[in-house]
């Protein structure tokens, strides 16, 4: 029997598993940025996820086990947008043996619920323009692209 899914905020005793999915995160994205240093390689302060109040890290629960994670963090728009703030999400993460049954939505729900109750009516997230399936993911729960970010190396 499947045991049921959770979605809940973090607390430091995920801290071991969030290590982890960030690892995870890193490994599914270093084939599509040339820019990524050698290992070891840390994206996030997840101890800062946690704990900060302007950004809401939760993960999905299976049972004992924790199976993916997201987080919404509040930050400042630029001054031309119509809106204020904004809601960036990010470490979007589910564990493989897990995937393609809907937990990235339900984390995504979470977070949008969230994001409302802060007053916040835009979220905003990165994706690399190679990772397909994960655009088209991201597409399917209502985002739409809006701006490439383009680079040059001159090395």
């Amino acid at each position: 029997m499947t045991p049921s899914i959770i979605i809940r905020p973090a607390v430091i005793g995920d801290l071991e598993n969030l290590l982890r999915f960030e690892q995870g995160v890193i490994s599914a994205e270093r084939p599509f940025d040339i820019t990524l240093k050698a290992d070891p390689v840390k994206y996030y302060d997840i101890e800062e996820l946690i704990t900060a109040a302007h950004i809401l890290l939760l993960v999905a629960q299976a049972g004992e086990q924790i199976i993916g994670s997201g987080y919404a963090r509040i930050e400042p728009a630029k001054p031309y947008n119509r809106h204020q703030l904004y809601a960036y999400l990010g470490f979007m993460f589910v564990d493989p043996a897990w995937r393609g049954r809907g937990i990235n939505n339900q984390i995504l729900d979470g977070l949008k619920q969230w994001a409302k109750s802060q007053g916040i009516l835009e979220l905003r997230l990165e994706v690399y323009q190679e990772n397909e399936p994960a655009i088209r993911a991201y597409e399917k729960a209502g985002f739409a692209k809006h701006m490439i970010l383009m680079r040059i190396g001159l090395e």
